[in-house]
């Protein structure tokens, strides 16, 4: 069994066949999905999946290139949807220094008030980050995130600071590039993490996994991540995707709000 521990099954490119992916990924072995929601359109979807299957649920939160248009409003109807029974993690949030739609103190702002949140409603967080590492951690420090802990989600970074998100309490989720030929920073990070901070994803639609690279991801294709990282650490694939699927248990807590 594997979890694919974030996805985004509520964007328009699975429009025409959302339905058909997901029994895809459940004929795959992928049992249990988290599907992202990141802003106004894609949050309701994200909770309307997780209601309609049983095994599929919902993080809740606001991406950091569209974080100039996030009202406070905003930040109060995530605070009411992380009762909802199916809504396990606050995110994805963080900083993206590649995208320049959102400065990047306002950024910093909306990364802030929801680590805020997190820790006022005890629910952990996922971190998306694009060339803002220092920053990332900056940010973490000061607010405390280590309180409530979180994913950093599709790692993408130096295995330099594996350890210090470690310290904070963070699990570290690779996806496609670590199949990628020439990528060789998640490579070396699949082989540093400890086993027991170790998860998996697709963050599909976007980065599939050799050899679809280039064309539409899908839930289903992240056993080919896990096959890579299992050959990576010299284990069999069975070994690693019982491993990471027991931390994504321990990380979401599946069902315990229900």
């Amino acid at each position: 069994m594997l979890v694919d521990t974030h996805v985004h099954l509520n964007v328009e490119q699975f429009a025409e066949d959302r339905d058909e992916t997901i029994q895809r990924a459940f004929s795959a072995g992928v049992e249990y999905m988290v599907v992202v929601g990141f802003d106004r359109e894609t949050i309701p979807l994200a909770l309307e999946l997780a209601e309609q299957y049983e095994t599929i649920y919902a993080a809740v939160g606001w991406h950091p290139v569209d974080a100039i248009d996030m009202r406070d409003e905003d930040l109060d109807w995530i605070e009411e949807l992380t009762q909802h029974p199916k809504v396990v993690a606050i995110g994805e949030m963080g900083l993206d220094y590649h995208w320049d739609k959102s400065p990047k103190d306002v950024q910093k702002e909306v990364f802030r008030k929801q680590i805020a949140l997190a820790k006022k409603v005890n629910m952990p967080i996922v971190i998306h980050n694009r060339e803002a590492t220092e920053d990332i951690i900056d940010v973490l420090h000061e607010e405390n995130a280590k309180d409530v802990g979180g994913i950093m989600h599709c790692y993408n970074d130096d295995a330099k600071y594996v350890p210090t998100f470690l310290d904070m309490n963070f699990y570290i989720s690779l996806g496609g590039p670590v199949t990628f030929k020439n990528a060789t920073l998640p490579k070396d990070v699949a082989v540093e993490v400890p086993l027991n901070r170790l998860l998996v994803e697709t963050d599909a639609p976007f980065l599939a996994p050799h050899p679809n690279r280039g064309k539409r991801n899908e839930p289903a294709y992240v056993k080919l991540v896990a096959e890579k990282i299992a050959e990576l650490r010299g284990m069999s694939f069975d070994e690693l995707s019982s491993m990471t699927t027991e931390n994504a248990f321990t990380f979401f807590r599946f069902g315990d709000k229900a």
